[in-house]
């Protein structure tokens, strides 16, 4: 298996500047800026196939060709690391252990795009986290990798850190540049979009942590070898957030292609479920995604074996597949209740809802009263017909994906274990009980 980017990642004192140097960093910006244009920069990615690590999977290079190089406002590049998506915790673990690997993806694509300031957007909770990165940025700029005219050249760049305020929205690009600009995070409606009409109203890319973590891979070894690494449009490695009822819960980086048997029951990866018990369901790219019952999780409808690519995990849309998304992968074991689960995840999205699109606002709400009628035992039947509803009100009808982010879960809940939701229903009295068959450990007021 070939690692990009946690190759080095417990090389002890891989935090400093001094081991992250020894151990070949910083040596795509030197290719870059002495023997590479911006433009062939931007070629290599588009050549790698390289897609967006943050959960949309847009193809990297295709987004930065997108750029308006003809304005003449500045240009900026913004990292997006305010990773508030529940059962995602990749970037914070890259920028924890290896944040020099961020920095230096920083400068080589911030020379791609012609930006001379750029920004890394923390979730404002990763308080941390924002120290080691300016201090790997000090170090950055002390040995001469940024600031004015870096070894030598015509390129100077300034780059800086820049806390959020805990907000979820602010994770949607154009909310995150809204709040860089000192603005409340409401997502912006589009067009225009970033690439032509950005922060400050310029031209600006903004990209996920992984996603710019992967360049200075692809500038070394070329585009065309990250190609090779994957299946069909999935190129590359992906780092996958592994957490819930698995034997070995954390990040893994993973050739994209892998069977999702293999990395859910090998040693190398999850382990298998936890206790010895069997497989429920499975969330396969963060709290947002549809989840797929163990069934249609390990095969597609059609019966061909789930691989971990973008492709075969949608196969059969929303009706039997899911998506990759953010690669936060939850596992729930067959004593999982997925009622509670669900409500769990609308309350968060009720919570996280920045209130300017009314069905978002206000479905997400009706939501979150109806499947906590449902799970403290107060349901009725037609609750459930009136949560697919309020979720195919909310799906496709507001400014930004937070209202699908929120619709999603729900309705391929009730799609998948109707069942479950039928039984809170009917059985309100062994609901309430601690040892409720979907609900061994829960203790209900």
């Amino acid at each position: 298996m070939v690692k990009i980017l946690l190759d080095k990642i417990n090389v002890p004192g891989i935090k400093s500047y001094e081991v992250y140097r020894q151990n070949g960093g910083y040596t795509s910006v030197e290719k870059a800026l002495k023997k590479m244009t911006p433009d062939e920069v931007t070629e290599e990615v588009k050549t790698s196939g390289l897609r967006g690590r943050g959960g949309a999977g847009f193809p990297t290079g295709m987004k930065w060709s997108f750029l308006d190089r003809k304005s003449e406002r500045p240009r900026y590049l913004v990292c997006n690391a305010d990773e508030s998506e529940p059962g995602t915790f990749k970037d914070r673990y890259l920028m924890e252990f290896i944040p020099h690997l961020l920095v230096e993806g920083m400068i080589t694509s911030s020379y791609a795009l012609g930006a001379n300031t750029s920004y890394i957007y923390v979730r404002g909770e990763f308080k941390w986290i924002i120290k080691i990165l300016e201090n790997a940025i000090a170090e950055a700029y002390a040995a001469g990798w940024l600031g004015k005219n870096i070894l030598g050249t015509a390129y100077s760049l300034d780059l800086y850190v820049q806390p959020g305020g805990g907000a979820y929205i602010c994770g949607e690009e154009t909310a995150l540049l809204e709040s860089l600009e000192g603005k409340r995070g409401n997502p912006r409606i589009k067009p225009p979009f970033p690439a032509i009409k950005g922060l400050y109203e310029s031209p600006t890319v903004v990209n996920n942590v992984e996603t710019i973590a992967d360049v200075p891979w692809i500038v070394m070894n070329g585009g065309a070898e990250f190609s090779k690494i994957g299946v069909g449009r999935s190129t590359g490695t992906k780092l996958i957030s592994a957490c819930g009822n698995i034997n070995r819960p954390g990040v893994y980086e993973l050739e994209l292609g892998l069977p999702v048997e293999e990395f859910l029951y090998s040693d190398e990866y999850c382990g298998g479920i936890a206790g010895g018990k069997k497989l429920k369901a499975v969330v396969a790219g963060g709290s947002s995604v549809p989840i797929l019952p163990a069934e249609l999780f390990m095969k597609t409808a059609a019966g061909e074996p789930r691989l971990m690519t973008y492709e075969s995990l949608s196969e059969g849309g929303f009706v039997s597949g899911t998506m990759l998304g953010s690669g936060g992968f939850i596992v729930f074991d067959e004593s999982a209740c997925i009622v509670r689960n669900t409500w769990n995840f609308t309350r968060f999205y009720h919570h996280e809802s920045c209130g300017q699109c009314s069905p978002c606002r206000e479905g997400t709400g009706w939501m979150e009263k109806v499947l906590h009628r449902i799970e403290y035992g107060k349901g009725r039947q037609e609750d459930i017909d009136l949560l697919v509803d309020v979720a195919k009100k909310i799906e496709g009808n507001t400014i930004c994906p937070l209202g699908d982010a929120a619709a999603w879960p729900v309705a391929s809940a009730i799609r998948h274990f109707r069942h479950e939701f039928e039984y809170h229903i009917n059985h309100p009295e062994m609901v309430m009980k601690p040892e409720h068959v979907y609900q061994p450990n829960a203790v209900l007021a």
